[in-house]
Formats: C-alpha cells, structure tokens, sequence
C-alpha cells in the first residue's frame, strides 16, 4: 500500500496543532464565539433530524403507504430496502468525495440533492417512482448524518470536540421516534402532500443555515482514483443483493422464491470480487488486510451484534402491538418515551464520557437491553402500549448510550494506524450498522413467523369439539352473531372462523414471547462476550 503524501489541491490555513483536522474532509477545531456556537448547535440538530426523519416518516407510514400506491407486502417492503441499498454504499464514494472537493461545497450540493428529492416526492404518482426516489433519498441522506455531527462539534470547541461526536450521532438516531410521534398529525391534516411538504421545509431551513453559517474551511487533497469506481460499481450492486434477500426472505419465504437464491449467490459474488479487487490494489479504498485483524474483527462483532439486539426494538413491540389491533395514532405515547430514552441516552453518554473507560457504556447499553428483555418476557393479548414504556425507555436508553462510544472506539484504532485507515473504517461502521440491522430483523421476522405456525397447529390439535370449553366458547361467539344471522349454518360458521381467529392471535402472542426470549439468550451471550473482553484488557495492561 502507497503511504505517499497527499497532494494539497489548495495551500492549508496556518493552524495550531490542536486546531488541525484530523483528517482531510474534516473541519477545523477552532474557538468560537458564544452566539455562534449555539448557531452550529442548532444547525447541526437540525440537519440530523432532518436527514434521519426521511428514513423515518416511510417506516411510519408503511402500511399506509402500501394502501396509496396500491402495493402488495412484498412490494412495499422495497420501500425501506433501496433506503438501506443506497445509505450502505454511499460511502464507498462520498468521503473522498468530500475530502476531494471540499467540505462547504459538499455541504451544499448535499442539501441541494436532499431538497430536490423532497421536491420529487410531491410529483410521485406510483409505486415505481417512489422506490427511485427512496433510493436517492437513501444514498443523499448518508452525507447528512455527518454534517449534522460536525456543526455539532464545533459547538462544543476544542475540549469537548470528542463529546460533540457523542450528542452528534445519538441525534441521528431521534429521527425514527420523531416520525412517529407528528406522523399522525401531519397525515390526518392533509394527506401526504402535508407530510412532503413538511420535510421539505426543512431540508429548506437547513440549507439557508448552512449557507448563513459555514463550517471553517478544511483541507482539500487530491485522492479520486479511476480505480474507485470498479470498486463501487462491483461493492453496491453486491451490498444492494444482500439487503434484497434479507428484506424479501421473510415476505415471500426463504424456500419458496427460487430467485432469492440467485440474488444472494450474486451478492455474496460482487462482495468477495469487490475485496479480492482491492486487497490487489496500490492503493485501496478498503483495506482488507486490516479487516483481518483480530481487533477489527472484535469491532465487527460487538457492532454487528449489539445493532442485532436494538433491532428488536422496532420489530417486536410494533408488530407484536400491531397484531393486537393497535393504530398508528395509539404509539404516540410509546415512541415519545422512546425519544425521550434516546435523547437521555446520548447525554448520559456525553456526559459520562471518558477516554480510560470507553468500553464499559457498551457493556451497560447490553445490560440494558438484557434487563429490557426480561421486562417483556411475558406477553399476553391484553398487553397495550403503556405495558412497553419501561423496556422500551431502556432499549432506546442504550441506543442513545452505546454509538457515540462504539464510534470512538473504532476511529481512534483507525486513527493509530493513520489517516487513511480511517474510510475503511467508516464503511465497516456503516456497513455493521445497516446490516445488523437488517440481519436482526430479517431473523426476528422469520422466527417469529416459524414459530407462530408451530403454535397454531399445536392449538389447534388440542381443540376438541367434544370438549365443554370449547363448545361454550363456540355458543358464545354464536350468540354473538344471532341477533344479527338468521341462518343456523351461517352462525355456526361465524363463529368457527372467530374462534380460529383467536386461535391465531394466541399463537402469534406465544411467537412473540420466543423472539423476546431468543433476544435475551444473546444479549447474555453478548454481555459476557463484552465483560470478558474488558476483563481481559485490564489484565493484560496490568501485565506490561
């Protein structure tokens, strides 16, 4: 690999050593006024909730989405999926891309994209042109997230820049919440073209701050190989196979759509041509000799597993609530709790911050989630939205808790070993995020589905006609209908199809059980894994 010295395509201001970027596409840290940081402040939330509710809003509204472009279950579930296609691999070309041409243009041409986007999503008339404008709402919205993070940090100056990495990522996670707190509100106003409007006018609002306020101007290097684009053209279309079977696989059943097993094959294919591409490189965009280290692979599987875990968050008290008969309107009240669990979260995280104890906020955020399964153990069909309140403060607490110090750890190790290590590591942030993610609910999806038909069939084997419960139950649901059914037959039939109705939602209450249990058996997993690593730390400096 080349360690040649970048070339500066403008002459870099005359900084001090602690006002230096860390790296190029980075700005400055500089002092500011206090009015003025307040302004980065407000900016940099602003950015980050914007670019994270256009994500959000679709994965509020899905099933109404569903209903007004006239989609079937496999279809809508696209919707989400290009989101996640384009974010996963956007970047493989945005960070050079923003240490090439400069961190104010990009900031611009970013906000003007994301606007442009909002703009489409106004003239959509069909499914079809919905899922292109997800896909570029997916791969415009990745530089945002980063944006809004370093408006954030220069608030905080120079001695609590590391902090500012804390609060700046743990606001990019409020945006799901928010979206389905003023969903409601939004879409009973007017619609969808209420809803688009709303998120244009802030795609708006930021673009006008951060023209009014710019970030310091950073260094701009000469880094855009030819050679970057083999890599993105082999890496997204493989990244995009991937996240195609985990979104459709649970949908239309593993073993049933014999296509799923091409488009995995053709995945996994672009994915191994992509690195094998860049392991012969000069100069990689990914190095893969690193990601074969031992402490990577470390990284790789706490970040994997612990996004794994907080996946259960937005599948199994939603849908299990769902299945309960539970309308969009009736979440409000869970999902401020979980804004609120998020945002204590991050500011726990912030203000705890240490550099000597990074890794124990990871081992409480599994805590939590452990604790927070055992909370939910128990489900039954009368469970409503307050029943979750406090397992999922705690799961949304240690969401908010655990990326601002997941992140640290992984760039200061790239850090150390130089600059350039550090888009690898992005990607590999990025790519554990989204896929566990996906991985999580994909699986959670499947077992719960799985395990719902093992429970029918047990159910309805142990329904004997004979039986006096069942027959009792039988002329109750009969006597539901009498005054309504004339017909003897008709009512006998009524009331057979209720009683297998039940009979459903009591299995799917039992699946839901398994999924929170299976949940809990990895976070313990994942817990000890955790504790073992940081014992095994202490020990070992100790020793030297």
């Amino acid at each position: 690999m080349s360690k040649q010295t970048p070339k500066y395509l403008e002459q870099p201001p005359n900084w001090s050593d602690d006002e230096r970027p860390v790296m190029p596409g980075s700005p400055p840290v500089l002092d500011h006024t206090q009015f003025k940081r307040y302004a980065y402040f407000i900016i940099g939330t602003f950015i980050a909730l914007t670019a994270s509710l256009s994500n959000g809003f679709i994965t509020a509204n899905l099933p109404q989405l569903q209903g007004e472009y006239g989609l079937t279950p496999s279809e809508s579930a696209w919707l989400p999926a290009v989101y996640v296609m384009a974010n996963v691999s956007a970047n493989l070309v945005l960070f050079k891309t923003r240490q090439q041409y400069g961190l104010r243009l990009f900031t611009e041409i970013s906000l003007i994209c994301f606007i442009t986007v909002m703009i489409l999503h106004l003239l959509v008339q069909d499914g079809h042109m919905a899922l292109v404008i997800r896909c570029i709402s997916g791969f415009v919205a990745a530089p945002l997230s980063s944006l809004g993070m370093y408006y954030i940090m220069q608030s905080f100056g120079k001695v609590n820049r590391l902090k500012g990495i804390y609060v700046g990522f743990g606001f990019n996670q409020l945006g799901i919440p928010l979206a389905w707190i003023i969903s409601p509100f939004l879409i009973n106003a007017n619609q969808w073209v209420n809803l688009y409007t709303f998120e244009l006018g802030l795609a708006i609002c930021c673009f006008a701050m951060v023209v009014a306020v710019k970030l310091p101007r950073g260094v701009r290097i000469d880094v855009i190989e030819k050679k970057d684009f083999i890599t993105f053209l082999l890496l997204a279309p493989g990244f995009a196979c991937l996240c195609a079977v985990l979104s459709q696989g649970p949908i239309l059943w593993w073993f049933d759509s014999t296509w799923l097993a091409y488009v995995l094959i053709t995945g996994f294919s672009l994915v191994v041509l992509g690195f094998f591409f860049e392991h012969q490189r000069t100069n990689p965009l990914i190095l893969t000799r690193w990601l074969g280290t031992a402490s990577v692979i470390r990284f790789v599987i706490g970040a994997f597993f612990l996004r794994f875990l907080l996946s259960e968050q937005s599948f199994t008290a939603v849908n299990f609530l769902k299945t309960m008969g539970i309308g969009q309107d009736q979440f409000i009240g869970l999902y401020s709790i979980i804004f609120i669990g998020i945002l204590s979260g991050t500011l726990f995280s912030a203000i705890t911050f240490s550099k000597n104890h990074i890794f124990w906020p990871l081992l409480l955020a599994t805590l939590l989630i452990l604790v927070a399964c055992r909370l939910d153990a128990h489900l039954t069909s009368d469970v409503r939205p307050n029943n979750f309140f406090y397992s999922q403060f705690l799961i949304a607490f240690a969401n908010g808790l655990f990326i601002g110090p997941l992140l640290l750890t992984g760039m200061v190790r790239a850090l150390k070993q130089g600059t350039n290590y550090v888009l690898t590591f992005i990607i590999l942030f990025s790519a554990t995020q989204n896929f566990g993610s996906l991985v999580g609910s994909s699986f959670y999806n499947t077992y719960q589905k799985h395990q719902a038909q093992v429970y029918q069939l047990d159910i309805e084997q142990t329904l004997n006609r004979t039986d006096p419960n069942v027959t009792n139950r039988i002329h109750q649901y009969t006597a539901v209908y009498s005054p309504h059914i004339t017909d003897n037959v008709l009512e006998q039939a009524q009331a057979t199809q209720l009683l297998a109705q039940v009979v459903n939602r009591e299995a799917q209450v039992r699946a839901y059980n398994d999924v929170v249990n299976i949940n809990s058996l990895i976070a313990i997993l994942l817990f000890l894994w955790t504790l073992t690593h940081i014992v095994w730390q202490k020990y070992s400096t100790q020793r030297k």
